[in-house]
């Protein structure tokens, strides 16, 4: 199944977009799914119908679904739930659900889950994601690699102590502090569900990211910003959507000075991003309905299938030259001072601003050391040094 996730700034025209860009793939045949999952859903309001926590037919071969935390929380992880209302219980009453959900990461979890099901299921061609606004999404996509860090390093240990600790607490009346045996499954397989969604979003071979920019200063710097972290997360950008240009009969006038600003700002958009550009104009009432979504992604796609990949380049290759080995990262707009990198045991991490990743090495860079690392061409390309010889 192949995957798009429609990234950018909140209030940009991504569930607009993303929503086109679903009808537009089913007139080319496909069985679509338009997942939502921001918190703040709005696919409904964009297709002006009802939509539930479960995929629902929407047009010919589209299907929809807006993420309900409480749905699947009630549905999916009724034993973690039943624990956390024994553990959060309160001497006046007991917590309901929407309180639980503040816990940090789990609508990012439960939104995971769902484009595994979706993946499983064999049921469509294509799942387009409307994701969160930057933050949430990069949430989500950092979430499976500290999963990954936490099972790894910490589980057996915790699960063994909490066996050991058990009979004790409940003896002495603490045992709702102690995870019981089925929370602790469900856990386990809440972690192997998400390994299953980390797979899907790194294979380029059918996963591939679509930001949505409008073409203004601030929104131009944070697309730039996301654009070079989804490559350090191994995510692949096949394109950038440029939302709400000023047509030719609205630069006049009124709009003279605003039509200036903006063709300095595409400028920019075309001399940042190597990417494919593709424009949709602001358009003279709100796109709502299916009718003007279809409208609005045929002036985006032209008579090009909205699902084909734009772009085939890997964001991170392992490749040969001269007999040492280099890991290349495409980080097109990314800064040389907002970079730095570091080899910890097998792990090569990488950081740019605030966000870290950890990239698991090979094990043929087993015991090697980072020769050097270097910005060139939008490209980081660190080189590592042969292991020394016993």
């Amino acid at each position: 199944m192949r995957v798009l996730l429609f990234a950018g700034k909140g209030g940009v025209g991504k569930t607009s977009l993303a929503l086109a860009t679903a009808l537009g793939a089913a007139q080319h045949g496909h069985r679509v799914c338009a997942l939502s999952t921001d918190a703040a859903h709005s696919l409904g309001d964009a297709l002006q119908r009802s939509i539930g926590p479960r995929p629902e037919l929407v047009a010919q071969n589209v299907w929809a679904q807006e993420v309900s935390a409480l749905a699947e929380l009630e549905r999916s992880w009724a034993s973690i739930r039943d624990w956390l209302r024994a553990l959060l219980f309160d001497a006046e009453r007991e917590l309901i659900q929407e309180e639980l959900l503040v816990l940090p990461g789990f609508e990012e979890l439960v939104a995971l889950r769902a484009l595994r099901e979706i993946e499983s299921s064999g049921a469509y061609d294509l799942c387009v994601v409307d994701c969160a606004p930057t933050g949430a999404m990069f949430r989500m996509l950092r979430l499976p690699e500290a999963l990954r860090a936490i099972m790894e390093h910490f589980w057996e240990w915790e699960r063994r102590a909490a066996r050991a600790v058990r009979p004790f607490a409940e003896r002495v009346g603490l045992g709702r502090f102690v995870a019981p045996e089925e929370v602790l499954d469900a856990i386990e397989r809440l972690y192997a569900e998400v390994s299953d969604v980390r797979r899907i979003l790194l294979d380029e071979e059918r996963t591939s990211a679509r930001l949505v920019v409008n073409p203004t200063r601030v929104v131009i710097e944070e697309t730039r910003r996301s654009f070079a972290y989804l490559s350090l997360y191994g995510v692949a950008t096949d394109a950038l959507l440029v939302n709400r240009v000023l047509p030719v009969e609205a630069a006049g006038g009124y709009f003279a000075r605003w039509s200036e600003r903006e063709r300095a700002e595409l400028s920019t958009i075309e001399c940042c991003f190597p990417l494919p550009i593709l424009r949709a104009s602001l358009q003279r009432r709100e796109v709502l309905g299916a009718d003007a979504l279809r409208a609005l992604a045929c002036e985006l796609y032209k008579d090009r299938d909205p699902a084909e990949r734009l772009v085939t380049q890997r964001p991170l290759r392992l490749d040969e030259r001269d007999g040492t080995l280099i890991l290349a990262i495409d980080l097109p707009t990314a800064q040389r001072d907002e970079l730095h990198v570091s080899l910890h045991g097998d792990e090569l991490r990488v950081g740019m601003r605030d966000v870290e990743r950890r990239i698991a090495l090979p094990a043929s860079l087993a015991g090697s050391a980072v020769a050097s690392a270097r910005l060139s061409g939008g490209v980081l390309e660190v080189a590592f040094a042969a292991a020394p010889r016993p």
